[in-house]
């Protein structure tokens, strides 16, 4: 009995940990009526951020997907950190900086149509820490 008492508050120990981790959520809003929304979770891995993309009601099957400088609402459209293409609603990357510097500048997760329509926006999410 005591080892599976054991068991079960390292197995909660190692919830809070994953809680606890640093990592930042970022929430998706669908942008141009597109339906699509979702989150972004970035996690510090150093002097780097893992992005992890998850969209729900994907449009297209393969749909670019950037961090850019700005803000949703004011993005500018040379992205500044690429990642994959979003394939079948999610994406996985890590890019080249820190979450710190992430979360202290004024930068959004953006996902556009597809790579015939990146012009149009279809979500994006402002990071903040």
């Amino acid at each position: 009995m005591l080892v599976l008492g054991l068991g079960a508050a390292c197995g909660g120990d190692d919830d809070d940990e994953a809680a606890g981790d640093g990592s930042v959520t970022v929430e998706l809003a669908a942008q141009n009526d597109s339906g699509e929304s979702g989150t972004a979770t970035l996690t510090p891995e150093g002097d780097q951020t893992r992005v992890v993309l998850e969209l729900s009601n994907p449009t297209d099957p393969s749909q670019p997907a950037h961090i850019h400088p700005g803000t949703c609402a004011n993005l500018d459209p040379a992205p500044a950190y690429p990642l994959p293409n979003v394939e079948d609603g999610s994406s996985e990357a890590t890019v080249d900086v820190t979450l710190d510097e992430l979360t202290s500048g004024e930068f959004a997760v953006n996902v556009h149509q597809s790579n015939e329509e990146a012009s149009v926006y279809v979500a994006c999410g402002d990071i903040t820490g």
